[in-house]
């Protein structure tokens, strides 16, 4: 595993406390506070659908970083491009994950989520056609 690679999936595997929390607190929303981490009460359905689907999006997309990060050190990838797959791998996981819960609050927020959606399907796409080549 490269050095780079090595540096991306350490950032990426810090941001795993985060989720935890994140499901701890969606728990105490589903539960009505009787478990978990403590959470807001107020919610309307759509909201708490918006912090469920916040919250799988965030583990299962920095799985996937994860797993972009070793598969650009051995994808045929222009070299201007490597970093801001590597940086758009992680940052799509924040931004779609962050869409979701913006979206709860905040309609307009919603631009989190198609920018990091853009971004994911830019990495994925490069990443793919790059193995793909090599």
């Amino acid at each position: 595993m490269s050095h780079d690679a090595r540096l991306m999936c350490g950032l990426t595997l810090i941001l795993f406390p985060t989720i935890v929390y994140g499901g701890l607190t969606v728990l105490g929303i589903v539960t009505g506070r009787t478990m978990g981490a403590p959470a807001p009460n107020n919610l309307s359905p759509s909201q708490i659908s918006f912090y469920r689907a916040g919250h799988a999006h965030a583990g299962v997309l920095a799985m996937l970083s994860l797993f972009l990060q070793i598969a650009i050190d051995y994808a045929l990838i222009p070299h201007p491009v490597i970093w801001p797959a590597r940086v758009g791998a992680l940052s799509a996981a924040i931004l779609v994950s962050g869409g979701f819960f913006g979206i709860a609050h905040v309609r307009a927020l919603r631009i989190l989520l198609y920018l990091g959606a853009t971004v994911l399907a830019a990495v994925t796409l490069t990443v793919g056609i790059g193995l793909l080549r090599s």
